[in-house]
């Protein structure tokens, strides 16, 4: 049970409508609770900060956006997906540098955010999520009192 306070979120990822083309090429992804029972493989991330916002940048060339799922939580961001192999099961490989198949990377943010205002994007196997930052107003008025 969560605490009351706690809040999630699970963000849509969009994608131009000009590449919405057909991706029946990839399986699609199977059951979120299978993802947990498996072994899964990192996604590398950049996290950067702007004045105004927090941006998170994720390649994973290959995963249909149907494939992907972005889950933020308080401050943790969660991503996961699949991605599948288009070389036939039995082909001999010269070489084998790149992941396929489930992935994962939970990220704590450095900075508060509007949870609520989070976005997505995923274009040219390039995920961007964009997290506007909580303004902090550094000045602080303490009230004496007086006994």
């Amino acid at each position: 049970m969560q605490p009351a306070n706690t809040k999630k979120y699970s963000l849509p990822v969009e994608m131009p409508e000009d590449l919405n083309g057909d991706l029946s090429f990839f399986s699609s992804l199977q059951n979120a609770s299978e993802i947990e029972d498996h072994h899964e493989g990192q996604l590398s991330v950049d996290v950067a900060e702007t004045d105004n916002e927090l941006l998170i940048v994720a390649p994973m060339a290959g995963a249909p956006k149907g494939n992907i799922e972005l889950h933020l939580n308080n401050d943790l961001l969660t991503i996961r997906g699949d991605r599948k192999s288009p070389v036939p099961d039995g082909a001999y490989y010269h070489f084998s540098e790149c992941y396929w198949g489930k992935f994962s990377r939970s990220i704590v943010l450095p900075v508060d955010v509007y949870l609520e205002a989070a976005k997505a994007e995923y274009y040219f196997g390039l995920l961007t999520v964009r997290l506007p930052k909580v303004k902090v107003d550094q000045t602080i008025p303490i009230t004496i009192v007086e006994e």
